[in-house]
């Protein structure tokens, strides 16, 4: 007699911490069918489920379109409907076959879910928030595990190590930026005002900080030679701070991919850098001393 599947071992990082809600039986079917990727027809699980994604969020764009909604509305409507409720029954399915529902509804992908589908029921009560339903986008991040690019994680992880040890300079430089926003700003009100459209302090930060960006939408622009001379100071510094934060990262980042090395002192020539591996000094061959 054939012996029930009894395996409940995690076998990914997800399973590590929303176990199966039993080891066998048709829930456990189901929990393998939605969070398991290795057979074929766990895969085309989750390839119809992106694909429903990317059509419901087609839905919502083409609605938001005049002449297509003047003509399509309704049946878009349907659709958006359909894909909701399609969505709904999915998140209770998976709620359903882990272990522990209020830890999953807790996770990322578990909010995810939640906000997907929350738009359209509070379009009922709030027309407008139907356009957040494109929110769900995000839901397309399970390709990531579909296509077996977990690995590549570990790269993000360290663009975001890098972010986080250049975050102090990043504050100064803000800081610095909007100070300079706010002083700008504050000097074009006064030598301008508001007879040239500069007619209050954030007006002129907002002025400062499209001038700064060098973008210039051009609805806001000094009128005096006074200001177009302070306009000038603020477009040359705006191109010499541009590059300031991309270099700032960029550093970390290169030092974050430097190999790691050993700072020991070499008794005989006193040299302080080695590899991280090395047991004798580079430069004259004495034996480190051990830390």
């Amino acid at each position: 007699m054939e012996q029930p599947h009894t395996d409940a071992r995690p076998r990914n990082v997800f399973e590590q911490e929303h176990f199966p809600a039993v080891p066998d039986g048709a829930r456990y079917k189901w929990y393998r069918l939605i969070f398991h990727h290795d057979e074929r027809d766990e895969r085309n699980f989750d390839l119809w489920l992106i694909m429903a994604i990317l059509a419901s969020v087609a839905v919502v764009i083409l609605d938001s379109v005049p002449s297509i909604k003047a003509q399509w509305h309704g049946v878009l409507y349907l659709a958006e409907w359909f894909f909701t409720l399609l969505f709904t029954a999915e998140y209770a399915l998976r709620l359903w076959v882990v272990r522990k529902p209020l830890r999953y509804a807790r996770s990322f992908f578990g909010i995810i879910d939640l906000l997907a589908i929350l738009p359209t029921f509070l379009s009922l009560l709030f027309p407008a928030s139907a356009s957040l339903t494109v929110i769900r986008a995000l839901r397309l991040l399970r390709v990531f595990r579909v296509l077996k690019l977990v690995e590549y994680s570990s790269e993000a992880g360290v663009l975001i190590d890098a972010l986080l040890r250049s975050r102090r300079k990043i504050f100064v430089f803000i800081a610095t930026l909007l100070t300079i926003v706010v002083i700008f700003g504050a000097l074009m009100y006064v030598v301008e005002g508001p007879e040239h459209g500069f007619t209050s302090i954030p007006t002129g930060m907002y002025w400062a900080v499209v001038t700064v960006a060098t973008v210039g939408f051009g609805d806001i622009a000094p009128s005096t030679a006074f200001g177009r001379f302070i306009t000038s100071i603020l477009i040359v510094i705006g191109y010499s701070i541009i590059a300031v934060p991309t270099g700032i990262y960029t550093a970390e980042l290169a030092r974050t991919m430097q190999p790691k090395r050993r700072h020991a002192r070499c008794p005989e020539c006193g040299l302080l850098d080695h590899e991280s591996d090395a047991w004798h000094c580079r430069k004259c061959g004495r034996t480190l001393p051990c830390e």
